[in-house]
Formats: C-alpha cells, sequence, structure tokens
C-alpha cells in the first residue's frame, strides 16, 4: 500500500473508533457513579500518528457526536447540556466542539516539548495523551461554567459537577487515555516503517 492511501485509510479507521465510541455504549466505561470516556484516544492517537490536520478532523468528529447528545438527536443529553442548548444553542455549539478541537492542538504541543526534537520518543507519548484528555475535560466544563455564568443561569450545578465527578473522572480518564495511546501509537509507527 502506498503512504496516501494507508493515511486515508488510517484517518477512516479513527473516524469510524470516534463515531462507534460516542454513538454506542463502547465508549463509556462505566466505574459505579463515573464514566470514563475513551472518546479523546482517537483524537489523540491520530493527532500523534497521523499530524494535527488529521487530529483537527478527528476532533471536530468528536464536537459533532457531542452536539448530537447535547441537542438530543442521539441519545439523552446531560441535564445541564440541555439547559445550555435551550438558552443558547450557539454557545452549545462552542462548547461541545472548541475543547475537542483543542486536544489535538494541545496534544500536539506538549509531544513536541517533551520529546525534545526526537519525533519517535516514546516517554513523550504519555504527557501529551494525558494532556489531550486534560484539555477536553478542562475546557469543556470550564467553558460550560462560563457560558452558564453569562447567560444568568444556576451554574450551582455545574459547579457541583466540577468539584466532584470531574475531578476523579477527568483523572481517570487521563490515565486511561495514556495507557492506551501509548502502545498503541508505538504500535502504529512501527507497522508504519514496515
Amino acid at each position: 500500500m502506498n503512504k496516501s492511501t494507508t493515511r486515508l485509510t488510517l484517518t477512516a479507521l479513527f473516524v469510524a473508533l470516534v463515531l462507534l465510541f460516542g454513538l454506542t455504549p463502547i465508549g463509556m466505561i462505566p466505574l459505579g457513579f463515573i464514566n470514563i470516556s475513551l472518546l479523546g484516544i482517537p483524537v489523540v492517537v491520530g493527532t500523534l500518528v497521523l499530524g494535527l490536520k488529521t487530529g483537527l478532523l478527528l476532533g471536530a468528529c468528536f464536537g459533532g457526536v457531542s452536539a448530537l447528545s447535547a441537542f438530543g438527536i442521539y441519545g439523552t443529553p446531560s441535564t445541564l447540556a440541555g439547559t445550555l442548548v435551550a438558552a443558547s444553542p450557539i454557545l452549545a455549539l462552542v462548547m461541545c466542539f472548541l475543547p475537542r478541537l483543542l486536544v489535538p492542538v494541545i496534544a500536539q504541543l506538549v509531544y513536541r516539548a517533551a520529546a525534545r526534537g526526537n519525533d519517535q520518543s516514546k516517554r513523550a507519548l504519555p504527557c501529551a495523551a494525558v494532556a489531550g484528555s486534560l484539555t477536553n475535560t478542562v475546557f469543556y466544563l470550564g467553558l460550560m461554567l462560563l457560558f452558564y455564568r453569562l447567560l444568568g443561569l444556576d451554574d450551582s450545578r455545574v459547579l457541583a459537577l466540577i468539584g466532584g465527578t470531574a475531578l476523579i473522572a477527568g483523572s481517570a480518564e487521563a490515565a486511561v487515555n495514556a495507557l492506551i495511546t501509548t502502545p498503541v501509537v508505538i504500535a502504529l509507527r512501527k507497522a508504519g516503517n514496515k
């Protein structure tokens, strides 16, 4: 297979994984009172293997899945997202897409900083994976809180979510992202060099 066919095939695979994880229960690991999302993993892996342009495409797909959920087109939206959609659909779209588009950007920047010029650095991979995952959590919930306050909505539930579940789920998601992303990227890079 030539390189462009391989890139296209891998891109399609990562898009399919984002859709599969986002539109089925496969993308969530239930741990009692929290769920750990796997949606960021194909975005970060795709970015580290195929580059920032592909990562942005995958981030946009992640944002699209999030928007489908927030607007109730697929699944039941969370009460917090539904409230924001009812108050301002535009701000809800920004909340769904912006954090997910920042995931590949931050993951790529952290990878480059941690790799210090070594394009195949293995030790930089978990750093990039954790940064990408935390970017999603921090910016999604941060924008939700900001938009609730801008619109004059009761933000006490958002603060409770941030204070409780987000800290636990966010750190657990970051750890899972690092544990899965690192060996997958290493394997894909080795396969790409053959």
